[in-house]
């Protein structure tokens, strides 16, 4: 009686189409994937510019410019040596312009909510 019921059950089921189960989970994979990239590029992008920002407002405030690009130097080698590449006196330079150019937390809040 038991195996009556099983192969009624079976034969009841709802045939599932393969290529549709695919194609939706392959969807919900790309779509996660792409979010998840647009997330990390924002938060690396306000990363830089808040490393630009506190090298402007620490390192090269005031008067101590030519100090301070000595000191920009030294720690843009120890970024690399412990980051890599990314982190090279260029790379450096191009936060600290960064943050020049967009002096307000304000406009980087909004750019990273949209």
């Amino acid at each position: 009686m038991s195996k009556k019921k099983s192969k009624t059950a079976l034969t009841n089921e709802v045939q599932i189409d393969e290529n549709s189960l695919f194609a939706r989970v392959a969807e919900i994979i790309e779509v996660r994937k792409s979010r998840a990239g647009a997330y990390a590029n924002r938060e690396v992008t306000l990363m830089y510019w808040e490393i630009g920002r506190y090298i402007n407002s620490v390192v090269l405030d005031g008067g101590r410019a030519e100090y301070g690009k000595r000191i920009v130097a030294t720690l843009s080698q120890q970024l690399v040596d412990h980051y890599g590449k990314v982190f090279e006196l260029r790379n450096i330079r191009r936060m600290i312009q960064f943050a020049n150019d967009f002096q307000t937390w304000r406009l980087c809040r909004r750019w990273r909510h949209n």
